[in-house]
């Protein structure tokens, strides 16, 4: 198994919080990974993406430019990375970010509400989680207790008090896959 990813979106979204996630997760579970963030000077607002491999054997190289799954939270992510998934690959995204859906034929594309539903929650910053928790529910490659896990190993200390509503996030964004509820 390997499975080659982009999370795309501004700063401040929990681009590269996502991906470290995932990285996390993946060593908890001992499969080797990589993570390579990219973002401009002004971090929060400005672009972030990141870069995660997960796989069950070694990885050449963390460089890619073309993927099995993106992650899109904004517009400008979409118009500058829709063409960089593989045919048969995976486009999800964030519905009220994504003004112009991808429209390419050749691919699965998935639309989240997952900014609704954080706000439902009360707690915006969960939107990554719930897109999270649909990428794992399209994506199996990581079990959500390692998620949870690699969490904890993101999250500052001082925020460990917002575990259970980002696991709430994470088991919703895999309902939503599971219940094909989506809009």
């Amino acid at each position: 198994m390997k499975r080659e990813t982009l999370i795309a979106g501004f700063g401040g979204q929990g681009v590269l919080s996502m991906g470290m996630t995932l990285a996390y997760a993946g060593m908890i579970e001992g499969k080797n990974v990589s993570w390579m963030p990219s973002y401009g000077p002004e971090i929060r607002g400005g672009t972030a993406n990141c870069t995660i491999i997960i796989s069950d054997e070694k990885i050449s190289s963390p460089i890619i430019n073309v993927f099995d799954s993106i992650i899109i939270l904004n517009q400008p992510s979409m118009d500058k990375f829709e063409s960089a998934v593989k045919t048969n690959g995976q486009i999800l995204y964030e519905a009220n970010n994504v003004i112009n859906p991808p429209t390419r034929d050749d691919v699965n594309i998935i639309s989240i509400p997952a900014n609704k539903e954080a706000l439902k929650m009360g707690q915006k910053k969960v939107m990554n989680m719930i897109v999270l928790g649909a990428y794992l529910g399209l994506n199996p490659v990581l079990k959500p207790e390692s998620i949870m896990e690699g969490i904890k190993k993101v999250l500052p200390e001082r925020h460990h008090n917002l575990l259970p509503v980002n696991k709430k996030a994470l088991e919703f964004g895999l309902s939503l896959i599971h219940s094909k509820s989506l809009s």
